[in-house]
């Protein structure tokens, strides 16, 4: 069966999101954010939700253990309000280092579709993807497109935790469900998201092949279904165009997106 619209547009857009986690230059402007990795990830990503406090981080995050959340903002060095301009100087300089990126007017055209495709997302019940949408249009082209896809793909995180909810889906089952579909490393999820040893163990013995597999396909066309909004207020031939657009940028960000990686994404 053909993959869901939804579904390939996520391939091609969370490589260029993806560039605020790996991309050297936005690691380096991204610095003076916190000490350590994860304290610069949450300061980021959950800096267009303001101050909150830590559990609502975690919650709107999911599959990440409370310590970890918290444990990161104890050491964030910086407000909300800086963490958003850091993060788009670190983009900047992520999206000047990138190979074989296309011209200015490509890149311009990409932006405009997908920020039309981002103002279409459905904010009810998606804390990440509305706080996104609702930040302002970046002046510079590439970092607009790069917040669009944000809230495109926090949008879609949005409805995937909704989906998992849906379907009885634990937070740290839902992690070894990726881990058996083959998209993530088991190392690399555990680690980063601080999953307890025996709660990872008792995760495993609960599906068989067959039940992780079935399961772990509901939650994604669930997901995709939860998605669908902007591509069909976009249109079939304007979502085509983009599609278009964006395998080229999607291809320089893969130069240093690396696979596999904890998002699950795949070339």
């Amino acid at each position: 069966m053909p993959e869901p619209v939804a579904r390939r547009m996520w391939r091609l857009y969370e490589p260029v999101h993806a560039l605020i986690y790996f991309a050297p230059g936005s690691l380096r402007a991204t610095e003076d954010l916190g000490p350590s990795f994860w304290s610069r990830y949450v300061a980021q990503r959950a800096a267009p939700l303001g101050s909150v406090p830590s559990p609502v981080i975690t919650a709107a995050f999911g599959g990440f253990a409370p310590d970890r959340i918290a444990d990161a903002l104890e050491t964030v060095t910086v407000t909300p309000e800086v963490a958003l301009e850091r993060r788009l100087r670190g983009i900047d300089a992520a999206f000047r280092d990138l190979p074989a990126l296309p011209d200015d007017g490509w890149v311009t055209e990409a932006a405009d579709l997908a920020w039309e495709a981002s103002r279409a997302c459905e904010d009810a019940g998606r804390v990440l993807g509305a706080a996104n949408r609702a930040l302002p249009r970046p002046a510079d082209p590439h970092l607009a497109l790069w917040q669009a896809t944000t809230t495109l793909r926090e949008h879609r995180g949005d409805g995937h935790l909704a989906a998992l909810t849906v379907h009885g889906v634990a937070p740290v089952d839902s992690h070894v469900l990726k881990v058996l579909a083959g998209e993530s490393p088991e190392r690399d999820l555990r680690l980063g998201r601080r999953l307890p040893d025996d709660g990872w163990e008792a995760a495993r013995a609960r599906y068989s092949p067959a039940e992780a597999a079935a399961l772990h396909e509901a939650v994604e066309d669930a997901t995709d279904r939860a998605a669908a909004g902007p591509w069909a207020a976009l249109g079939p031939e304007r979502t085509e165009r983009l599609a278009e657009l964006l395998a080229p940028i999607a291809e320089a960000c893969w130069s240093v997106v690396p696979v596999p990686n904890p998002i699950g994404l795949t070339r």
